[in-house]
């Protein structure tokens, strides 16, 4: 095959890993880092130009050559493959490899596991060091040769080794225009994440636009997305432009996509298979060419399973998934985030910046923060804002934050929020005369969040 960017036949027919495959062939192309897909049996189905191109002074291997003859230049396999246990673990896989004690290294560094329409991981996504380095500088303790690790990337935060992975990830899918589905618990930063590879892709001059797919009903869902012609149903005064079009050249970030219905997924499924919508009540298609990164907080392989969830929706969206993990799973970050939080907080209360001893760093830590990095987020404000003095107790305040008493007090100040919010949709009605419309301008509100409003205060 004379084209450097080899393919093997050996690609699966499992559709959801043909179309993994080809998205990473399209984001992988043109980079300079190495990058390559295996199957459990060792043979390349993936590499890119720098993959192959790693020792120009020896042959260039075969087209379906397996990875050790590929990387490593062996004619035999190199024993016991680190980044085997993906398979096993279907986890992410930091690898060191060494093959044998012939100097001869494929260099692999991480390992991310590519699963099937039935949830088996039947292939891996490899990252490689960078063909100028050594395969034995990744090693622990080879001073001055390892790079120091970043302390974020946009405005995600993390040292711990499964958010530097993350980042390594984000900034390979940052690339492609493929489809993307972020996984993670409420309050780990899917947006963020969203918002990150948004930034960090060729569309950042273009708009990223949020749609809450949890708060709106799938009449105004639909209208919302696709846009509405004049005369569309009642209330529909003129045309309105969706928020796919809105975002036409950029992204849109389709939150809590699992609380869809089956009737929207399938309009949503149509979209994304034709790249066009239908406004509500038009007769003509529009293209449009917005990005669609979505996101979830429950497990869309079991919602798949109980048929609550279309099967070939989750293929279109889960070309390229992300996962997030919960702060428990990332402990050590937490003084770097408490750190980063407190510094926040501080300026925007117009305070010094005040310190978190060690004692305190280690109470934070041992925290269950069932929230995640939302709910640290919020009581670093809270302490900020309730005491006193160049330290933060946050020792004596750590109890009565995650305890009852705190929740008597979250859910009093959620119920004077409410009553203030359902006084001013009133007073703005009445000012309006009854328009929703002028209300909701009024409000600097979207209508459909005015909708949404008046059901949740039962305000008539």
């Amino acid at each position: 095959m004379s084209d450097p960017e080899r393919s093997s036949n050996l690609v699966p027919q499992d559709p959801i890993i043909t179309a993994r495959v080809e998205a990473i062939r399209q984001l992988a192309g043109g980079l300079s880092d190495r990058v390559a897909v295996m199957d459990q049996s060792f043979n390349v189905v993936y590499a890119n130009e720098a993959a192959w191109s790693v020792q120009q002074s020896t042959p260039a291997p075969r087209p379906h050559a397996k990875c050790y003859e590929a990387f490593a230049r062996r004619t035999d396999p190199c024993g016991a493959c680190p980044a085997t246990k993906v398979f096993e673990t279907s986890e992410v896989q930091c690898v060191s490899c060494s093959a044998g004690g012939d100097g001869t290294a494929c260099g692999m560094q991480q390992a991310f596991p590519l699963t099937d329409a039935n949830g088996s991981v039947v292939s891996m996504l490899v990252l490689f060091q960078p063909a100028s380095k050594p395969a034995h500088a990744a090693t622990a303790g080879d001073s001055g040769t390892t790079p120091p690790l970043a302390d974020g990337l946009g405005d995600l935060i993390g040292r711990s080794p499964i958010m530097q992975q993350l980042f390594d990830m984000t900034r390979l899918v940052a690339e492609s225009s493929a489809t993307v589905l972020i996984q993670g618990e409420s309050g780990t930063g899917k947006e963020l994440l969203a918002k990150t590879i948004h930034a960090l892709s060729p569309r950042r001059d273009r708009p990223f636009v949020v749609v809450d797919c949890g708060s709106l009903p799938e009449t105004l869902l639909e209208s919302e997305l696709f846009g509405h012609v004049k005369g569309a149903f009642t209330g529909a005064v003129a045309n309105k432009r969706g928020l796919f079009d809105e975002a036409d050249g950029g992204t849109i970030f389709l939150d809590e996509i699992a609380d869809t219905t089956p009737t929207f997924q399938a309009k949503l499924l149509r979209v994304l298979q034709e790249g066009e919508i239908k406004p509500v009540g038009g007769t003509r298609t529009v293209k449009i060419h917005a990005r669609v990164i979505s996101a979830s907080n429950k497990g869309l392989t079991e919602l798949v399973k109980a048929k609550t969830f279309r099967q070939d929706l989750y293929y279109r969206l889960a070309v390229l998934p992300l996962y997030l993990p919960a702060l428990r799973e990332r402990r050590d970050d937490i003084p770097l985030l408490v750190r980063h939080f407190v510094a926040a907080s501080c300026a925007r209360h117009h305070q010094p910046v005040r310190y978190v001893d060690e004692r305190a760093l280690r109470l934070l830590r041992d925290a269950p923060w069932p929230g995640n990095v939302r709910q640290l987020q919020h009581y670093i404000e809270r302490a900020v804002v309730t005491t006193v003095g160049p330290s933060l107790p946050c020792q004596d305040l750590l109890d009565q934050s995650l305890g009852e008493e705190d929740e008597s007090l979250r859910s009093a100040s959620r119920g004077a929020v409410a009553q203030t919010e359902r006084t001013r949709i009133v007073d703005a009605l009445q000012k309006t005369a009854g328009n929703r419309l002028k209300a909701a301008k009024l409000l600097r509100i979207s209508r459909a969040s005015l909708y949404n409003k008046l059901r949740a205060y039962s305000i008539e």
